[in-house]
């Protein structure tokens, strides 16, 4: 099944890897952290595999540490194709406007393109709510995550007067963990009594939801989603581009874009690890879903 896929894509641009080869002599596609290093790689090593035989180039994976790895690769042209959040994509774009073109988002199971930033604790914390949070410690991913710090850092304090970002405010101290997996573990250790990570909202919440941090938290054996709680929901964050180099050639932007696109219909494994969870796979999608999201971001962050 593999090989039939590339190969058909390859069939539908008529194009040749030597055509392909006069353009670009590799691919390279940077992943977004969320989980470990290792575990990223091998849920993009399919993804990979297809991309070269489809392109005719090697295709190498990047996990930067932090998300700004990533958003800096694609800048600097170090990077050819991410699948960004929301806020990463505002990031890039304030930058460089003309550095990547959003070109396919998630879709969920029910139709919808849109997730929540999930704030929990350990049920055994006795923390239910954001009211019981006051004087504890409360975790953020990364800095330049929407629904790991942007998204709540916003949407928290409108929850009840008197929470802040800053540490000894509301909560007793506020940290930035790194990243999903490390916030979801932290918690689920009791190192840090509640935080914030990212989930489809849909689904059972013993599965850690149908997708997100949660479930492959969930999937990698690191948490049992019966020692968690919710304690915080965030309205519905549009769910974050697979973008592409603007200054790509436009055949292999097409290649790739048709690539992720089909992933779902023609490898449902592949598809699952590329887009963390159960999903209907991708549809296209267009700078305008994300306009409020870059509005968002320079009013809190800047660029």
């Amino acid at each position: 099944m593999k090989k039939t896929l590339a190969l058909a894509l390859v069939a539908t641009t008529s194009l040749s890897s030597a055509a392909f080869a006069e353009g670009i002599d590799q691919f390279r596609i940077g992943i977004l952290g969320g989980e470990n290093a290792q575990d990223r790689m091998n849920s993009y090593a399919c993804l990979q595999e297809y991309a070269s035989e489809a392109l005719g180039v090697e295709t190498k994976l990047f996990a930067p540490a932090d998300y700004n790895g990533v958003i800096q690769g694609l800048l600097g042209g170090t990077i050819d194709m991410a699948w960004l959040g929301a806020s990463s994509y505002a990031a890039t774009y304030l930058q460089d406007p003309e550095a990547v073109e959003p070109v396919l988002v998630k879709v969920n199971l029910d139709g919808s393109i849109g997730y929540h930033s999930i704030g929990f604790a350990r049920v055994d914390s006795g923390v239910t709510s954001l009211d019981d949070m006051e004087g504890k410690v409360f975790g953020f991913g990364d800095p330049n995550s929407t629904s790991g710090y942007l998204i709540p850092s916003i949407e928290i304090p409108q929850y009840k007067d008197g929470i802040t970002m800053e540490s000894g405010d509301y909560f007793g101290e506020v940290k930035f963990t790194g990243g999903h997996e490390q916030t979801i573990v932290a918690v689920a250790n009791g190192d840090i009594d509640g935080g914030v990570t990212w989930a489809d909202g849909q689904g059972n919440w013993e599965d850690g939801y149908n997708s997100g941090a949660l479930r492959k938290a969930v999937d990698a054996g690191l948490i049992d989603m019966n020692d968690l709680v919710e304690i915080w929901k965030s309205a519905v964050i549009p769910e974050g581009p697979v973008v592409l180099r603007q200054a790509l050639p436009e055949e292999v932007k097409v290649t790739m874009t048709e690539l992720v696109d089909g992933l779902y219909e023609a490898d449902p494994d592949c598809a699952y690890g590329v887009a963390a969870g159960d999903t209907l796979g991708f549809q296209p999608v267009t700078h305008d879903t994300y306009i409020s999201i870059v509005e968002a971001r320079k009013a809190k962050i800047g660029g």
